[in-house]
């Protein structure tokens, strides 16, 4: 019932024509707070469709209608006389706002009748007062058809033409009075004995309230008129005027028997067993306290890589090679051979591109004749020239989201050489990017990262203050920056690779981390939109590569404690109760059923995804072989496109998923990352080494053309 409850709130702000906030809490009645604009609806689990739509559609009635006035200050009217004018009032409003939420209201009401929820069955609707007959008239009077006298057709024709909530307070009050009288003149006269009792009783009360007095004679013997005065129009500790409901907003005498009847039938639809649900948001976080700058960082790493050079050097190792010379000649000759790779993905591109213009293209008239077909004129009608029009292609633009967390460290490198193919592709097709390394593991000043990115309060999700983006590659360096730094992180993920040995050290700060994966979905909020707006673009891909799921989160929670004074601002984890909310999308997402981790991260993809329709968000995940069917399983279940796609990774070790948090998830085995694998053989090589170094080298490039050949395909 859950998904009901956030689509009706879908309803609620759509019929609210604004930011409406709308939370289905564990109560009787629905509220609503004016100030902060947040509607409260019970969980109204035993009710119909229709009946939930009338319902919503009464509440946003007087969302929108009823002002925040303490009207009891200055009109003494009981408040239900006041509800059953102002309910007529909105409800006719709301359907001239909204012509279709008529037939709501109609079916709705006919269903609250037939399933007796004003507890008509057996009643006399005569002996009801007007008020009790006015409710039930403009709620039910097309099912149930009311007789009124000449008079109460003048006061219910007042509240038809109710169009302000100042006309309804003045109607209220004439109603009520009416109704007041209606008791006073039905009251039988009293016989003298009657009065002699009365009185008599009257005086045996004031006997004794000379016993009950608040305060001795002796007392008032000091006191001034004055203070006698304020002392006797204090309220007593009896007086009901001391309750929380002033007795003036009491029915009296006055019974409205529809009025209760519905109020204790709509508890009866509303959920009170449970928990309640619990409503979060993401915060908006500073890029500034959270983002590693491009210089910054590789500023660190040469100076380090500098100084270990030196200290080699100064340490007479002059017998062996240099500190960096192995991989430096590595990444030279993986460059090389590359480049091939390089170029024919962007030949692809440009004829994807081209197909796809011309698929686009369209052919106009120009209205000048065509001299050449001037001819035909007695059997052609086509006598004007023609004009091809190819409408401009999108600007595009990648972010890059690298996972750099401990687990990746035994395919970092292949990872980077991927990597890098995408961005030489970027650069020769001038496309702008932007890649971004997720860690928790850089120094972080002092009070974290974000100390002053956003505040801790109740119900926002919570970001590691350790998080940090480090931001290792740009578009905006030039050629020769760019190379330098290329080979700053290549050193970094030789490093990392437990299949080379190198002499030097990671830098500290450098080192694999945990998996951020969840704070850096959030960070995107921000990092997206002023990444489009700096490049002037139309699409943006972000691609986000990780071996895990995201570590948890949560969320800012008061907490109250017994042996403590004041509550606490804790935290909490999430759970099937909770869901996140985002304000400037209107949508809600329900963590029922959340298991693991990575369904967190998939409900926050829905929402970026949600943020910002006009992005792909395409995610890569690095498997072992035996996590490939858990993984699959996971998003495929048990039917039969599970053996579909492990189906298709048996044989080509990666396959596509479209039912994640991203627009495309790729599955990839760890183990074809590499593009290294080159047609070399030995000279006495046999024929069965040569075929095999053969089909290993085509092998390799065709999976390295059909993981970046995806991309391809969304960017032309």
């Amino acid at each position: 019932m859950l998904v009901k409850h956030e689509i009706k709130s879908q309803l609620a702000k759509l019929l609210a024509t604004e930011d409406l906030i709308v939370e289905h809490k564990r109560v009787e009645t629905a509220e609503f707070n004016v100030h902060t604009r947040v509607l409260i609806l019970p969980l109204w689990e035993r009710a119909s469709n229709d009946v939930y739509d009338m319902l919503v559609g009464h509440e946003v009635g007087h969302a929108l209608f009823t002002p925040d006035r303490d009207y009891w200050l200055e009109h003494k009217i009981p408040p239900q006389f006041v509800n059953i004018v102002e309910d007529a009032r909105i409800e006719k409003l709301m359907k001239r706002k909204y012509m279709g939420i008529a037939k709501s209201f109609y079916r709705g009401y006919n269903e609250l009748h037939d399933r007796d929820f004003f507890e008509l069955d057996g009643e006399d609707l005569s002996n009801f007062n007007l008020a009790d007959r006015a409710n039930l008239h403009f709620k039910i009077g097309s099912f149930l058809p009311m007789v009124f006298s000449t008079a109460e057709k003048s006061i219910i024709r007042m509240i038809e033409e109710c169009e302000t909530f100042d006309d309804t307070l003045e109607v209220a009050e004439i109603l009520y009075q009416h109704c007041k009288k209606e008791i006073e003149d039905k009251k039988p006269e009293m016989s003298d004995d009657e009065v002699a009792k009365m009185m008599l009783d009257e005086c045996l009360h004031n006997a004794g309230m000379k016993e009950e007095s608040p305060f001795d004679d002796k007392d008032t013997d000091d006191m001034t008129d004055e203070e006698l005065l304020e002392e006797l129009d204090k309220p007593q500790k009896d007086d009901p005027a001391q309750l929380d409901v002033p007795s003036f907003r009491q029915g009296g005498d006055l019974e409205l028997k529809s009025v209760d009847a519905l109020e204790d039938s709509l508890k009866d639809l509303s959920s009170m067993n449970g928990r309640d649900n619990v409503y979060v948001e993401l915060p908006e976080l500073d890029l500034k306290d959270i983002i590693i700058p491009n210089k910054l960082l590789h500023d660190e790493l040469k100076e380090n890589f500098i100084q270990q050079e030196k200290e080699w050097k100064e340490n007479d190792y002059l017998s062996l090679p240099d500190i960096f010379d192995e991989v430096d000649e590595e990444y030279v000759k993986f460059k090389k051979n590359a480049q091939k790779e390089v170029s024919y993905l962007v030949k692809e591109f440009e004829c994807k591109k081209s197909a796809d213009a011309y698929a686009r293209s369209t052919t106009a008239r120009t209205g000048v004749l065509d001299t050449v077909k001037l001819h035909t004129y007695k059997f052609n009608e086509d006598l004007f020239k023609k004009v091809n029009v190819i409408p401009d292609g999108k600007n595009h633009g990648l972010v890059f989201i690298l996972d750099w967390s401990g687990s990746m460290g035994p395919v970092m490198l292949d990872t980077i050489k991927q990597l890098y193919n995408l961005i030489w592709f970027c650069k020769k097709v001038q496309i702008p990017f932007e890649v971004y390394a997720f860690t928790n593991n850089y120094p972080a000043p002092e009070g974290g990262f974000h100390k002053n990115g956003y505040q801790k309060r109740e119900g926002l999700v919570l970001v590691d203050e350790t998080f940090s983006l480090m931001n290792m590659f740009t578009s905006k360096v030039n050629v020769k920056l760019l190379e330098e730094q290329m080979l700053h992180i290549f050193r970094l993920a030789y490093g990392f690779s437990s299949k080379k040995y190198c002499t030097y050290n990671v830098p500290i700060g450098f080192n694999l981390s945990g998996t951020p994966l969840n704070e850096t979905i959030i960070a995107l909020h921000q990092i997206l939109p002023q990444f489009k707006k700096e490049n002037n673009l139309q699409k943006v891909q972000c691609v986000i590569l990780t071996d895990g799921e995201g570590q948890p989160v949560r969320f800012s929670k008061e907490i109250q404690r017994r042996w403590d004074a004041l509550p606490y601002m804790g935290s909490a984890y999430f759970d099937e109760n909770v869901i996140i909310r985002n304000r400037k999308t209107g949508c809600t997402y329900s963590c029922k059923g959340v298991g693991r981790w990575g369904d967190i991260s998939d409900i926050l993809l829905r929402d970026l995804r949600q943020s910002f329709s006009d992005m792909n968000f395409i995610g890569i995940r690095i498997l072992a072989s035996r996590d490939a069917g858990h993984f699959v399983r996971h998003y495929a279940g048990y039917d039969e496109s599970y053996e579909k796609i492990m189906k298709t990774w048996r044989r080509e070790k990666a396959f596509s998923i479209k039912n994640s948090g991203y627009h495309t998830y790729f599955g990839i085995a760890s183990s074809i990352l590499g593009n290294d694998d080159e047609f070399d053989v030995v000279e006495d090589a046999t024929k069965a080494e040569i075929k095999r170094a053969f089909v290993k080298s085509l092998k390799s490039k065709k999976m390295n053309k059909k993981i970046l050949g995806e991309f391809i395909e969304l960017v032309a």
